[in-house]
């Protein structure tokens, strides 16, 4: 198959395999997945919703949490990892919110990458998850399943999201990155295939024999 035909089918098969996606990570609004997301770093999505039910009971909009102490904020979150640098994190992004955009989480790249603790990856997610704005934010599943479907070379995942977004069509990519997150999750994981075990690396590579090493 050509690249072009191999994204076309995965894309098919991916929809017949997860018709609905629903997103991971337990929030309310477009402030609390903000909040999730960024405490999805490092961390399972497993763990961040067992964490988030105390954390937005402590708080759960810009204001309120702008009046917490960060060491409350902290308690809280130990559980998800980093948590000194992600209580102030989440601390000065609530202020900023207060402060520059009315209690509001903006609706703009730029704006979002601009707070603290928020790079590209989470704004994606919040662009496309809270504000159906077409985004494609890569993990480290979708680096994977991209290299051992050869739709990248691989080379970071600033190259994975740009090679990805020229494959697939605009509308497809909030629904698409989460089904490809589902299947490495499910199929095509770090250990139970290396690019020649799961249904999709062997339909598309059936002569693959040997495993894919992931560019970083």
């Amino acid at each position: 198959m050509l690249k072009a035909e191999r994204a076309a089918w995965v894309m098919q098969r991916l929809e017949e395999l997860y018709p609905e996606t629903p997103i991971p990570l337990d929030h309310t609004d477009a402030y609390t997945l903000l909040v999730a997301v960024l405490l999805s770093a490092q961390c399972t999505d497993e763990r961040v919703n067992q964490v988030t039910p105390a954390l937005f009971e402590l708080a759960d909009n810009p204001a309120d949490m702008a009046q917490q102490e960060v060491e409350a904020i902290q308690e809280i979150i130990r559980p998800c990892g980093l948590s000194p640098r992600k209580s102030k994190a989440i601390h000065r992004l609530s202020q900023i919110l207060i402060e520059e955009h009315g209690g509001e989480v903006p609706q703009d790249f730029t704006a979002l990458e601009a707070l603290p603790g928020v790079g590209h990856k989470t704004a994606s997610v919040v662009m496309a998850q809270a504000f159906g704005v077409p985004a494609f934010p890569v993990d480290t599943h979708i680096h994977r399943l991209a290299q051992r479907w050869k739709l990248t070379d691989g080379k970071n995942v600033e190259k994975t999201e740009a090679d990805l977004k020229k494959l697939f069509p605009a509308k497809s990519w909030n629904k698409l990155h989460l089904q490809i997150i589902f299947y490495g999750r499910d199929a095509c994981t770090a250990r139970g295939c290396d690019g020649t075990v799961c249904e999709i690396c062997r339909t598309l590579f059936p002569r693959r024999k040997s495993p894919v090493v992931t560019k970083k």
